[in-house]
């Protein structure tokens, strides 16, 4: 089930080049964030206000088929403008490499937030340091396969 709208480009440059080249490429390239070289999937959503679909570049925090999508902004003091987005309209696109499958999100917290952040950290060792950059709770939210 294909998520249905108007493509509405992110406002920032590195994240339109960095979708086009991702999607452009057939998931070939633009694999990784800039010049880090740490994997990133793109996540395509429907906005919470406009209802255009709107995709992001997030670090690629998997196990067993589910994803982990890491609400940080760099540690800034609020949430990305997506995580509203998010929680608005669950169901999302994401795309790993070629492949591109329906998820349905969720935020968590408790034990399996602090699971879930111990892998995202691993993968992306900047998050800690987010996070002490920040007195929120950076917001884990995950991304489980949609059953039709």
């Amino acid at each position: 089930m294909p998520l249905e709208g108007i493509y509405e480009p992110s406002p920032s440059a590195w994240v339109r080049d960095q979708v086009a080249l991702y999607e452009g490429s057939g998931g070939t390239k633009g694999t990784t964030l800039l010049d880090t070289g740490m994997p990133v999937v793109i996540v395509t959503n429907v906005g919470a206000t406009s209802g255009k679909l709107r995709k992001t570049p997030v670090m690629r925090v998997e196990h067993d088929g589910v994803y982990a999508i890491v609400a940080s902004k760099g540690g800034a003091p609020e949430h990305p403008a997506w995580y509203q987005n998010l929680l608005a309209n669950p169901v999302v696109e994401l795309q790993d490499g070629p492949v591109k499958a329906d998820f349905t999100v969720r935020e968590i917290d408790g034990e399996e937030r602090a699971t879930w952040w111990e892998r995202a950290v691993a993968a992306y060792p900047p998050y800690a340091d987010y996070q002490l950059a920040t007195t929120r709770v950076i917001p884990v939210l995950l991304a489980e396969p949609l059953t039709h």
